[in-house]
């Protein structure tokens, strides 16, 4: 039991941590636009995170829980190594969360708790318990989705101009108001596909211990991880809010609107298809593509290629965290 509540434990604060962490990729384009004071645009942001996991299903969860580490093979005996791999595992992706926040840097928290989870497995059993298949199609997700973003971005930005192409000056207040939906629509749809996440490790360890006779997402495991979300969108992580609204390109509120709509679409579809994608590289493609529909050289691509680097790193990082944390434990606590 005492396992239970350790592993319960770090999955939300997991989920806290995305959300702080990840709460920049909600709000950084309204706030520095001035379509919402940063208090207003948290508070939207964080109630929509917090809806978003109870309307568009399990799929996300499913795949995390079921399609990466073969579980069906755990025995009462492995019991204890199964759940130190699960709590390895999202101290690695905690770890590597709370590192490039504190520098201010975009990464994933998708890419986080995979690498965290691949690298506890590894550690612990070997490749052997990975399913290669489940772990390529999420792999695939996470390397398209980013992809998707930089391109519908561009198209939708190109498309928005030549719609508005006689348009008034005016037309800019309807975009600075228009930014509210867009981002109430980002923020489901991140609430939608990251809080399932945490979902999908906690249910894989009630099947784990044997509370659960197969695997299933409990209503309680959906409301607890949509909270903690919640609250960590709240709370705000400042320092990444300032690189993904000013440092990649200078937005204005057509640029924040067309950003806010592309990222929604690609992650929401995501979420539907049980596609895990990083919210983190969806927002930021997308504010390239929009940057580079205007004017290439406008894109700031020094700080793109910062971000692009934390992008490529965040596996292999968390997963050498993880395995570490897995190694270090057994180490520490040999009785278990």
């Amino acid at each position: 039991m005492g396992l239970a509540i350790v592993a319960i434990s770090l999955a939300l604060f997991f989920d806290f941590s995305n959300g702080f962490h990840d709460a920049a990729n909600v709000v950084a384009t309204m706030i520095t636009t001035r379509a919402l004071s940063p208090r207003k645009a948290l508070i939207l942001a964080s109630v929509c995170e917090f809806i978003g996991p109870f309307l568009f299903g399990t799929a996300v969860a499913q795949m995390i829980g079921k399609n990466i580490v073969d579980i069906s093979t755990f025995d009462s005996s492995a019991l204890h190594l199964s759940m130190l791999l699960i709590i390895a595992a999202l101290i690695g992706a905690i770890m590597w969360n709370l590192l490039t926040w504190f520098f201010g840097l975009p990464s994933s928290s998708s890419h986080a708790l995979i690498g965290g989870m691949i690298g506890a497995v590894l550690v612990a059993y070997g490749p052997d318990k990975i399913l290669w298949g489940g772990l390529f199609y999420v792999l695939v997700s996470l390397v398209l989705s980013p992809l998707l973003g930089l391109m519908v971005g561009w198209l939708f930005l190109r498309m928005t101009f030549y719609l508005s192409r006689d348009a008034t000056p005016k037309i800019n207040y309807f975009f600075n108001r228009m930014q509210i939906p867009s981002s109430i629509a980002l923020a489901l749809s991140h609430g939608a596909n990251d809080a399932q996440k945490s979902m999908g490790l906690i249910s894989m360890s009630l099947v784990i211990l044997g509370f659960s006779p197969s695997f299933y997402v409990p209503w309680w495991v959906v409301a607890s991880c949509a909270a903690a979300i919640a609250l960590g969108t709240a709370s705000g992580g400042w320092k990444i809010i300032k690189t993904m609204g000013s440092k990649i390109y200078r937005l204005r509120s057509v640029h924040a609107f067309c950003a806010q709509t592309s990222s929604a679409t690609v992650i929401l579809g995501a979420a539907l298809i049980g596609g895990p994608v990083s919210t983190t590289h969806v927002v930021s493609s997308s504010i390239m593509g929009v940057g580079a529909g205007q004017r290439v050289s406008a894109v700031r691509w020094g700080v793109v290629k910062n971000i692009i680097l934390a992008w490529f790193i965040t596996i292999p990082a968390s997963a050498v965290m993880a395995g570490l944390s897995f190694y270090l434990i057994q180490k520490i606590l040999p009785f278990f």
